[in-house]
């Protein structure tokens, strides 16, 4: 297999990162008893619909998920581990799963990647926000109440970093972010684990503009969630989710003008329609994404809800026409 510096090869060309798991996997009309294989028959809570648990009950899906991304041109894969610490499988009471979780999902998307000769490929561990907020109350009577505290995210994502560098990751892909003391203690455990088992393992951040007002759910605007993540070294930053491609390059673009890492942006297929569903074609997208290209605002792209293996495709034929950005270019702060 082919393993070059990804900084470098950054420096080269742009990357291209997958699309979205989950689109791929409703593609497969799985039920309770395929998310619960023999394994946990009798669990007793209701399984369907815990993604991450498919790389247990179901790991051939998901490699080949993996595999169609591959063969449609990305250079990097994520995990399917979105929501797999303790606080996010809490929902289906399997804390305890979110170690081995982690490490098989790594183990079976570096597999896939060995498969692969052509050119250097990447799998990054993919790590969620969860769904709890450190810096905002979910009850409008009590604005001093958290459902989550700052150290028990930070331990819940030392389990979840441990599994996923133990599990063979190039990268660590702290994405989704809406609430940046939430990736604060994702970082803080990374930070942890990286010194505990002397490893150099790059990380990516990438947050998420939740609506035109162009902030974060935690109400940060690009140059403040920039900035407070600044004293972690990072290999890029970028937003992902939320926005379709041609809503989210203003916000690319000003980051891109600010920051002196790499740029990675991954948007959804466009908006969700009435039924939560997402219509934009690849070729839709494709030539919004050329937009990001042509303005030079980007190292890596790739999509994010409702993008495919043929989205991904056409943005790889796109993206090879073009230059990667150059961060260095960017005076001192």
């Amino acid at each position: 297999m082919l393993k070059l510096d990804i900084a470098k090869e950054l420096e080269k060309r742009v990357l291209i990162l997958d699309g979205a798991m989950g689109t791929m996997i409703q593609q497969h009309p799985l039920e309770e008893t395929d998310f619960r294989s023999h394994r946990f028959k009798e669990h007793p809570s209701p399984l369907k619909g815990n993604n991450d648990l498919l790389s247990l009950t179901q790991p051939e899906i998901i490699k080949s998920i993996h595999r169609a991304y591959f063969e449609a041109g990305a250079d990097i894969v994520e995990t399917n581990t979105f929501s797999s610490t303790s606080i996010g499988m809490a929902d289906y009471k399997m804390e305890e799963l979110a170690y081995e979780l982690n490490y098989e999902s790594a183990k079976i998307a570096k597999e896939v990647a060995q498969e692969f000769t052509d050119k250097p490929r990447y799998v990054a561990g993919s790590i969620g926000p969860t769904n709890r907020t450190a810096s905002m109350s979910p009850d409008v009577n009590d604005p001093g109440f958290r459902a989550v505290t700052f150290d028990e995210l930070v331990t819940a994502y030392e389990e979840q970093v441990k599994g996923l560098i133990e599990g063979g990751v190039d990268l660590l892909l702290v994405e989704t972010i809406f609430d940046t003391l939430n990736a604060k203690a994702a970082l803080f455990a990374i930070d942890k684990v990286k010194t505990v088992k002397k490893v150099s393992t790059p990380i990516m951040i990438s947050g998420t503009i939740t609506d035109a007002s162009g902030r974060t759910l935690s109400g940060q605007t690009v140059e403040a969630f920039r900035i407070s993540l600044s004293h972690i070294p990072v290999l890029s930053i970028g937003f992902n989710c939320a926005l379709g491609a041609d809503q989210l390059l203003p916000y690319v673009k000003r980051l891109s003008k600010q920051s002196k890492s790499f740029i990675s942006a991954h948007p959804n297929a466009g908006l969700p329609n009435a039924f939560g569903e997402y219509d934009q074609s690849p070729e839709e997208m494709r030539d919004l994404i050329e937009d990001y290209l042509k303005q030079n605002a980007v190292n890596i792209i790739g999509g994010c809800c409702g993008t495919t293996p043929e989205h991904i495709r056409l943005i790889t034929e796109v993206a090879s026409k073009y230059s990667p950005r150059n961060p260095k270019a960017l005076q001192d702060d």
